[in-house]
């Protein structure tokens, strides 16, 4: 998995089959956005409909924007306007010294602000969610409502989490100066801009395994290790913007007892089920497209109720 290294074999087959679940859809490409001194982000911006809401969809570990939300952007489009960047060390996004979810978080809003947004619904998936909790945290004036699809509170609780989180702080601590340049001679590879996909297009495999290829290896280390810091709990409550909540029933990666656990945590949070794995919104793409939009429209006319009221 790390640069120079061909991807092992259970790897190469489990984003092939990621690559092979969803039929090749009209995704536009996406395009640079200078965000000053941050730096700059690739970002998908389709418009909607006219007035319509604003969501800023924030995807998973290991993934791009385009990667996780591919099959969902279409059918969100029809309804909202869609944004969605690559985060951090992430495909195209942007490059810094260290990871923090908390400089993901303000990335948020430096988009936003490049785009003319105001306000927005934020819509999080795994480390995506972590994120979108904390851009509430930090922006709340900014945030109409939340999306939180197979995230927690927290990420370190059963024992075999805390092994795990525990290497990576081993391995960051002795590769850790390594990481920003060896992400940085992985980005020099990349095209400029990756294409789009076209639903004339007879297999989404190879588009699909490029976007996996353009985060690095490394650079996960270095976010897992954060993501191992994270933790919610003793201000989730607080929230007090319209939320839904989508859990994948079949999670082993984040149990879904601690998916519940977030749901229960914010007050009038709404919970939909999706039959899928951690990887559901491409896998169980089918089932998680029609409850994920289920969810966003939810959470957007509580908020417009709340505007009028």
């Amino acid at each position: 998995m790390f640069p120079g290294v061909k991807l092992s074999p259970v790897v190469a087959a489990t984003v092939a089959r990621f690559a092979k679940a969803s039929k090749p859809v009209d995704l536009p490409a996406g395009q640079w956005v200078e965000l000053g001194e941050r730096g700059r982000t690739c970002v998908i911006d389709v418009p909607g409909p006219p007035g319509a809401p604003t969501l800023i969809l924030l995807h998973a570990l290991a993934t791009t924007a385009a990667l996780s939300w591919y099959p969902s952007m279409q059918a969100l489009s029809e309804h909202y306007r869609v944004i969605a960047f690559d985060q951090r060390w992430h495909g195209r996004g942007i490059r810094c010294d260290k990871f923090l979810l908390d400089d993901c978080a303000d990335d948020v809003i430096a988009v936003a602000d490049a785009l003319g947004v105001d306000r927005f619904t934020v819509v999080g998936y795994s480390m995506g969610g972590a994120v979108a909790q904390l851009v509430w945290r930090r922006h709340r004036e900014r945030v109409e409502g939340l999306v939180l699809a197979a995230t927690a509170r927290n990420f370190r609780g059963k024992v075999t989490e805390r092994l795990w989180f525990g290497f990576t702080q081993v391995a960051m601590t002795r590769w850790g100066a390594g990481v920003r340049a060896r992400a940085d001679r992985l980005a020099a590879t990349l095209a400029d801009l990756p294409t789009g996909l076209k639903s004339t297009e007879p297999k989404v495999a190879p588009w699909a395994l490029t976007e996996f290829r353009s985060t690095s290896a490394w650079a996960m280390l270095a976010t897992i290790d954060e993501i191992g810091r994270f933790d919610s709990s003793a201000w989730i409550r607080r929230v007090d913007v319209p939320v839904s909540v989508i859990v994948a029933t079949r999670d082993r990666f984040i149990p879904t007892r601690r998916q519940r656990r977030l749901a229960a945590s914010i007050p009038g949070a709404m919970v939909y089920d999706v039959t899928g794995n951690h990887a559901a919104l491409v896998l169980g793409a089918d089932e998680f497209v029609p409850v994920l939009l289920s969810a966003c429209r939810s959470v957007t006319r509580r908020a417009a109720e709340r505007a009028a009221a």
